[in-house]
């Protein structure tokens, strides 16, 4: 058993430079390497997904296909280790396959093509340092989490109030919105039914979230009892609706 991880641990895969390319010996404990050690970082890599995912969820399917992209890549590379150009063509293909049919967050990318590296670099026979680049990354992945990197501190949000005709809306609302946000801006007005209602639309920063039930009674006493939305910039999950 020791003479076999020995084997495993100074193992290049018998990769020879033959006419511009790699000479592979297909045989079972190259196979074995590829496949585990691709599968073993692809499985640190959607650990440190999901980790990192938890408060905004994430999907069962992303998360096991994060494992298996790596040893399926890598597998690509080994069996076409003679070809480089189409090897890694074919990873590439890989990697964009999910995102023909669903638009992906800019970290969901990023996690699909760190597994694909992983896969390449186990492929090539480089799978101890694959797993030193893994770790290295994981340590960047976890401080840009535990930091929150470029993150807003405070929720921005977009706040609709439906108005009268009648009603002069230029500054109305400015001491309301002073007592209850830490910043607003008038983004959009638009006129609704036939001109007898305009709907303003502002880009809002609370102050609390658990004021804002105050803020609505406040808004809903000077704009007649209409309308008023308030909902997430960035998605509406969360969505606030009284009328």
């Amino acid at each position: 058993m020791n003479e076999f991880f020995d084997s495993i641990m100074n193992s290049d895969f018998a990769y020879e430079m033959q006419s511009g390319g790699y000479a592979r010996e297909l045989n079972f404990r190259n196979v074995l390497i590829v496949v585990l050690s691709a599968a073993l970082l692809g499985l640190a890599i959607s650990l440190v997904y999901l980790f990192t995912h938890k408060k905004e969820g994430y999907s069962q399917a992303f998360c096991v296909s994060l494992i298996l992209l790596a040893p399926i890549v890598g597998m690509v590379i080994f069996v076409i280790g003679n070809n480089v150009a189409t090897a890694f063509s074919l990873a590439g293909a890989f990697a964009l396959v999910r995102f023909r049919s669903a638009p992906g967050d800019p970290k969901d990318i990023a996690f699909v093509f760190l597994s694909v590296t992983m896969g390449l670099t186990c492929g090539l026979g480089y799978w101890i340092w694959g797993a030193v680049a893994t770790c290295f990354l994981i340590i960047i992945i976890l401080i840009l989490h535990f930091t929150n990197y470029a993150g807003k501190h405070k929720e921005t949000c977009e706040l609709r109030i439906t108005v009268p005709e009648t009603l002069n809306y230029v500054g109305a609302f400015d001491e309301t919105l002073s007592k209850y946000t830490t910043s607003y801006k008038l983004k959009r007005v638009k006129s609704v039914d036939f001109g007898a209602l305009f709907e303003l639309t502002f880009s809002v920063t609370l102050k609390d979230s658990k004021q804002i039930r105050e803020m609505i009674d406040d808004l809903r006493a000077m704009n007649g009892n209409l309308k008023i939305m308030l909902a997430t910039e960035e998605s509406n999950v969360r969505s606030f609706h009284f009328q």
